[in-house]
């Protein structure tokens, strides 16, 4: 386990390597508790100046950043009747989002693949976030029967316009220009500059202030990833995710003629409907909560999902069978009812997810 995530010394940097290629990187929960252990020493070591993120190769070349949590395993423990893995799992890893969100030095995630889920959660709650041309970004958990989480709750409301709900219900994939535009990235570096972009990070002078160094250093190696085509469909994405409610965003679809709304109809109608009814109220709420009540938030509905149908018929129809076509319950989204979904979001008896 110690091998799934490796930390380095490279002289003022803290460097860490997530280190499960053949499984794209995915987040364990051993490896949420090391980060957190080894941020916190770095964080109170005055020899460190900032973290350094980034995904291991896989052995055909690509390199994903981290595809997401470790699923698989959140799968294998369904049959618990207390959901224990399913609750320490979420507990680490959003205390771990929480961490990097508040982190008093530069946190610099060098996104060179795939970053999906919790792989969002360890680079998008940072202060730096790089993409190169070979990167990809996604939320893609309606389509798996949870929610947009690991910091999504407070994240997406804060993209322009609708654009946060729009990837919070659809799960688009963003590419390096689209993700620069919604926010989730800071800065685009060509991939053949990553290696110059470290040594020049680790050559600093970071006796001023950290956060700026770290700036001002990137900034020197900055490509230009185009026009990002999000912003091209702006004038229709912000009205048509403007709507009340799920339903009302199906119907106004409904009322599109063209090719790219009856695509969205089609994704819509493959996701959880109680998936896509709570993340809509999530998004919503979010948008007024601050970052740790945004985590807590969270919290809530990751345990509750933990216990229902959706989450393993998801997991079980995209990972273990592979069949796409999962069986959820409730199938329709009239059938979802408001008090089911008023029901994700209530604090629990013992009180909601703690921060040292």
């Amino acid at each position: 386990m110690a091998d799934e995530v490796l930390f380095e010394r490279r002289g003022p940097l803290g460097h860490i390597t997530l280190n499960r290629p053949a499984a794209l990187n995915a987040l364990t929960l051993g490896m949420s508790l090391a980060m957190e252990r080894q941020l916190t020493e770095w964080a109170a070591d005055d020899g460190i100046k900032a973290v350094l993120v980034v995904g291991a190769p896989s052995e055909d070349g690509k390199v994903p950043f981290c595809a997401g949590g470790d699923i698989q395993a959140l799968y294998e423990g369904r049959n618990d009747p207390d959901r224990a893995f399913a609750k320490s799992f979420f507990r680490h890893e959003y205390r771990l989002d929480r961490l990097i969100h508040h982190y008093p030095k530069p946190y610099i995630a060098l996104i060179d693949g795939v970053a999906m889920g919790g792989g969002v959660g360890v680079s998008v709650n940072g202060s730096h976030r790089v993409v190169t041309q070979a990167a990809t970004f996604a939320m893609p958990e309606t389509g798996i029967g949870l929610f947009p989480d690991v910091g999504g709750t407070y994240f997406l409301p804060r993209c322009p316009g609708r654009t946060g709900m729009f990837l919070a219900l659809t799960g688009t994939r963003l590419k390096w220009a689209d993700a620069c535009h919604v926010g989730v990235a800071t800065h685009a570096v060509l991939r053949e500059q990553l290696a110059a972009l470290e040594e020049g990070l680790a050559a600093a002078d970071w006796t001023g202030d950290g956060q700026a160094t770290a700036t001002q250093v990137i900034e020197g190696f900055v490509g230009d990833p185009g026009e990002p085509p999000l912003a091209a469909l702006r004038a229709r994405i912000d009205p048509l995710f403007a709507q009340s409610s799920v339903e009302w965003i199906v119907r106004a679809l409904e009322a599109e003629t063209d090719d790219w709304a009856a695509g969205l109809l089609e994704t819509l109608r493959g996701k959880s409907p109680t998936s896509l009814k709570v993340t809509f109220r999530q998004i919503v709420i979010g948008a007024r909560l601050d970052y740790d009540d945004c985590m807590r938030l969270e919290y809530r509905l990751a345990r509750r999902f933990a216990v229902g149908n959706d989450f393993y018929e998801g997991i079980r129809a995209v990972v273990i069978d592979k069949d796409n076509a999962p069986r959820w319950e409730p199938a329709h989204l009239e059938e979802v009812s408001e008090s089911a979904v008023q029901a994700y979001l209530m604090p629990f008896d013992e009180g909601d997810l703690e921060f040292d």
